[in-house]
């Protein structure tokens, strides 16, 4: 197993990279060659200001069998090797290889870090590993070998939605008491003097508008303003240009007349929604539109045969009242002692 040190994505062929990440361990949008070369060319929209690229490829006989998205950076009082996504906007990030490859190739990384010069002792810092990945484990054992220190702990819960046939069908699996209170919001927004429609965005030419539409419905929320300060707004409408090109991109409005009641943005991709971000006007808070377009995407995704809603991170009530349960990713940490 050869490995290589990159200084910028274009050194490395997209369509091979993808095709591996596709049948690798963590196969998500956050791992794939468009999403990590737009985070890294705005630095997460701004999040970070001083890092070093460490983007470290593997080939065995002139094939490309693993992919380290690294980089340095000064992050809690030291120089750490984070993984590129880190941390607020990637909701999930990982190695990119396959199964039967990770061990050695994990093994063959740590040795490659630990010859590199700029590189050498800095303690890993990883962020958003799934809980499932066998990052996790497979870091603990050669820390254990190497007599290293090593720390994993929860980061975020990601609650997940299981979808197995119709929109009654997930709704019956519900609490009594929320199945009837998502049929009567729904009910009400169907039936009020100006019915609520649902609108998926899947024109290119209804793209642009659209976007500045779901950016300013966020900005509804006082949080989420503060959030999208100018790079932050640029580089969102990069990655919804970017998944919409790659056919992934699943961008969907209430609306109420001429007017946008709330939006979602999510991604579908491996056969699930990943609910990456919302907005809500707040005129019209009294119909409770975010609950309805969630009860829109639910029945979407049923009909359409996805078999899972991510929520993805955070713990927020409303994604349990639907059904939500949790699985987490994690923050792991391995240096010298």
């Amino acid at each position: 197993m050869e490995l290589r040190l990159h200084h910028d994505f274009t050194e490395i062929d997209a369509s091979a990279w993808n095709a591996l990440a596709a049948t690798g361990i963590s196969d998500t949008p956050f791992a794939r060659h468009e999403y990590l070369a737009q985070w890294w060319s705005t630095l997460g929209g701004g999040e970070w200001t001083d890092a070093d690229l460490a983007l470290i490829s593997a080939s065995d006989g002139g094939q490309l069998v693993g992919i380290a998205p690294l980089f340095t950076a000064n992050h809690q009082g030291q120089r750490s090797i984070l993984l590129v996504g880190s941390i607020e906007i990637s909701d999930y990030l990982d190695l990119t290889v396959r199964e039967s490859d990770h061990t050695r190739f994990l093994n063959a990384l740590l040795d490659y870090l630990d010859q590199m010069p700029t590189l050498r002792g800095l303690p890993l810092d990883w962020y958003n590993v799934p809980d499932s990945s066998p990052t996790l484990p497979a870091l603990e054992s050669a820390a254990e070998k190497r007599g290293w220190d090593f720390r994993a702990e929860v980061y975020r819960p990601t609650p997940r939605i299981a979808l197995s046939g119709s929109f009654e069908t997930f709704l019956a699996g519900l609490e009594k008491k929320q199945r009837h209170e998502i049929r009567r919001k729904l009910r009400r927004a169907a039936e009020g003097a100006t019915p609520a429609q649902f609108h998926l965005v899947e024109s290119a030419a209804d793209l642009e508008p659209a976007m500045d539409s779901f950016l300013e419905l966020m900005a509804h929320d006082a949080t989420k303003a503060e959030f999208l300060k100018p790079a932050m707004r640029e580089h969102m409408r990069s990655v919804m240009r970017l998944a919409f090109n790659q056919g992934y991109l699943w961008l969907a409005f209430l609306k109420v007349d001429s007017s946008n009641a709330a939006a979602s943005l999510n991604f579908d991709y491996g056969n699930k929604l990943w609910g990456y971000n919302s907005g809500v006007n707040t005129d019209f808070r009294e119909m409770s539109p975010g609950w309805v377009l969630l009860a829109h995407q639910l029945q979407w995704a049923s009909e359409h045969g996805r078999n899972e809603f991510d929520f993805m991170r955070g713990d927020e009530d409303y994604k349990y009242r639907f059904g939500g349960v949790n699985r987490y990713v994690m923050r792991v940490r391995m240096a010298r002692q």
